[in-house]
């Protein structure tokens, strides 16, 4: 008598998934023309603005010029990027059953997350690039080594924050309806505290406390980094305030995040 063994299906290696998760994010990444718009366009559009002269001092006081322009636009495109971009993303395709789909597979939970945090903040570094060069370009700015690999390290770090403050958001709010409605109040309280509070517009007290958000805290480190001011006790704490959201953020978005809306 002859026996039939059936064969056994492997289980993919870990890498393979993880490089198919990256195709599809990638995939998706580059022809959604809202990511486009809100990574590239937005922060361009500022430091063209800014780039104007008398524009930026305008809007920042006493504080203008091309490292400010680069400043503000680094720091709206993180945060528009994260808070509209990855959390509208991520809450429409909980909501649509894809995350729970690919619990079904042999993925582990981790990639499933990290390749779409991996491409956000690989889009965060490219935005930086092309800020960095249209200024360059517009107003002849220089850019040393040591400067670009500051404001490189900055925009990981800043990225990483929203990206954190985003995944809580989602983790928080279960429909995406309301994460929307949610995510723009969220930035525009933001983002003008943190302009109030860096300009000095209503007293040191308020600057002191819009120095701490999330917006403020960003600016300023930017600041210290290109050269606005020098790199003293507002940067610093920018950097600290900077990593104290996003533990906070990652420890809320890990801790309640629900990979279905029931």
């Amino acid at each position: 008598m002859i026996s039939v063994t059936e064969p056994v299906a492997k289980r993919p290696a870990p890498a393979g998934t993880f490089a198919a998760l990256l195709r599809a994010d990638f995939i998706a990444i580059t022809h959604s023309a809202v990511v486009l718009m809100l990574n590239f366009i937005v922060p361009v559009f500022i430091v063209v603005l800014l780039g104007r002269r008398g524009t930026a001092s305008a809007l920042a006081g006493a504080i203008g010029g091309d490292a400010f322009a680069i400043a503000l636009a680094l720091t709206i495109g993180l945060m528009t990027s994260s808070l509209f971009g990855y959390s509208l993303a991520l809450a429409r395709d909980r909501e649509a059953g894809v995350f729970q789909r690919l619990r079904l597979t042999p993925t582990p939970t981790w990639q499933i997350m990290g390749s779409r945090l991996l491409l956000q903040l690989v889009a965060d570094l490219v935005m930086t690039a092309i800020v960095v060069v249209v200024s360059a370009v517009m107003r002849h700015a220089a850019f040393g080594a040591g400067r670009l690999l500051l404001l490189v390290g900055i925009s990981v770090l800043g990225g990483a924050m929203f990206l954190a403050l985003a995944q809580a958001l989602v983790a928080l709010v279960r429909s995406a309806a309301a994460v929307s409605a949610v995510s723009r109040f969220a930035y525009v309280v933001l983002l003008l505290f943190g302009l109030i509070g860096v300009s000095g517009a209503l007293g040191p007290t308020v600057q002191a406390i819009g120095a701490w958000t999330p917006v403020g805290a960003l600016i300023n480190a930017y600041a210290g980094a290109g050269g606005l001011t020098s790199w003293g006790w507002s940067s610093t704490a920018g950097m600290i305030a900077i990593v104290g959201y996003t533990v906070i953020g990652v420890y809320v978005g890990v801790r309640w995040f629900s990979w279905s809306t029931r």
